[in-house]
């Protein structure tokens, strides 16, 4: 009989050769070969561009703080962000040591020594025109968050030099060259037209023009000096209460978990020619490390697999009320009603949303926003694959 040393011995031997077998026969050459050479970079700020989905207070200080019971789950108050806690671009930064980001446009309290937030909830790409009381989107498009950025950076190092209390609130001039630059933008972009009552082909035609857009501004912060690129693609847009419940027709097109397919399939043609957006950016910016993240794998691998990591309801929001979904665009989350004379929340939280996954039916919950998060800090839905710490490390190869 063999002993518990031997046994033990001989599992940690099959340990080890089994993901040496992994490593050359499974994982890509080049990313074996990218890792090896690869260094942990040292990132002193980040700079986000974006909407709702990285937003840290910029529409909030525009036009008035997301309402309770947005910030329940781990600020315990309103806090700028479209969620119950926290987004994945906190994690993001606090994964990097640095801390969350102020936005640019709130003028109480921030703090840019470590980068700056130019999100705000319902940014477009592409300018809209229309207002945001028209339409409800954001006047503040990612053509604007880029001036803001250019403007920022000069007034930066203007401002540091006043000394005192000033140099210690903004990013030294060195730290736009070694930041990282993280964008999540697009989601509205596909949804605009729809509420113009085009069809999908027709949304399909001017993504191009979206896409072109979007190069623009990260062209411009490359102009600027900014080398490292993190840019997630489109989440799966037809799992999204607001337009299930908004778009009827194209949610009576639903697979097994309830999206709809022709919702999805736009979202998946932003993401293809966002990609091959980057693979030419790649080239024209020789210098810049630009790593394209798959988001929208992950976050519709959550919502159709609700159960088996260990959350509830897929499509359907937790914070919201009545209907299919529990949304209803005239009364979202946080939605108040007068009743004899007493303000009362009608759009309130669920019981626990750390088992859920959509929070108001437009956004993710904090448990949802940190699951994706573990599952793209290590580079596996990356392109090239290599950990989000590592991101600055250069690259000439990508992989479809």
């Amino acid at each position: 009989m063999k002993t518990t040393t031997q046994i033990w011995r001989q599992l940690v031997s099959w340990v080890v050769i089994s993901t040496t077998l992994f490593l050359v026969f499974v994982m890509p050459t080049s990313s074996i070969k990218m890792h090896a050479s690869a260094k942990e970079c040292s990132f002193q700020a980040i700079f986000n561009f974006g909407d709702s989905n990285s937003d840290t207070g910029g529409l909030s200080a525009v036009f008035g703080q997301a309402p309770y019971p947005n910030g329940i789950t781990f600020f315990h108050a309103p806090a700028g962000r479209y969620s119950d806690g926290r987004l994945i671009i906190d994690f993001i930064a606090n994964s990097l040591g640095l801390p969350y980001l102020s936005a640019y446009l709130d003028s109480m309290g921030s703090n840019f020594s470590h980068g700056a937030n130019f999100a705000t909830a319902g940014s477009t790409i592409r300018p809209p025109n229309r207002t945001k009381s028209e339409s409800g989107y954001s006047p503040i498009s990612l053509d604007v968050q880029s001036v803001e950025f250019s403007d920022f950076k000069i007034r930066s190092e203007l401002i540091r030099k006043r000394g005192g209390v000033f140099e210690g609130l903004f990013p030294k001039n060195i730290y736009f060259s070694e930041a990282l630059y993280t964008y999540d933008i697009g989601q509205n972009d596909l949804t605009y037209g729809y509420k113009l009552n085009t069809t999908t082909e027709q949304v399909k035609a001017y993504i191009p023009d979206v896409v072109s857009q979007f190069s623009n501004a990260i062209r411009n912060v490359y102009r600027e000096g900014g080398r490292s690129f993190w840019i997630h693609n489109t989440g799966p847009l037809g799992c999204l209460p607001y337009v299930l419940d908004g778009f009827p027709e194209l949610a009576a097109q639903a697979d097994k978990f309830g999206c709809s397919i022709p919702l999805n399939e736009v979202s998946q043609y932003y993401n293809l020619k966002l990609k091959e957006t980057i693979v030419h950016l790649r080239k024209e910016m020789p210098e810049a490390t630009i790593t394209y993240v798959d988001i929208y794998t992950v976050k519709y691998t959550l919502i159709t697999h609700a159960h088996e990591y260990g959350f509830e309801e897929g499509v359907i929001a937790c914070c919201g009320h009545g209907g299919k979904y529990n949304f209803d665009n005239v009364a979202r989350c946080g939605a108040t009603k007068l009743i004899n004379g007493k303000k009362v929340i009608i759009a309130n939280s669920c019981k626990d949303p750390r088992v859920r996954i959509i929070w108001d039916g437009i956004h993710y919950t904090e448990a949802a926003n940190h699951w994706i998060f573990q599952q793209i800090v290590n580079g596996s839905y990356s392109d090239p694959p290599i950990p989000l710490n590592m991101a600055c490390n250069s690259h000439n190869t990508s992989h479809d």
